[in-house]
């Protein structure tokens, strides 16, 4: 069973400098994830903007009123 403090598949994109981090990287505000894989981390602003999209399309008929 893994530890709650088990970090080892967290990864991080870090908005300052454009790099995938793990867990142990800067602790940062700076910082998107975690993500699972460090190829999933480097899509987070892609992953970030496809959410916000698709919060914007639910949430249509909110903005309208």
């Amino acid at each position: 069973m893994p530890k709650s403090d088990d970090h080892e598949n967290e990864w991080y994109y870090n908005t300052k400098t454009g790099e995938v981090e793990p867990y142990q990287g800067a602790k940062s505000g700076d910082r998107l994830g975690p993500y699972s894989s460090p190829e999933e981390a480097a899509r987070a602003l892609e992953i970030a903007q496809e959410r916000n999209e698709a919060w914007e399309k639910q949430n249509k008929d909110w903005e309208d009123d």
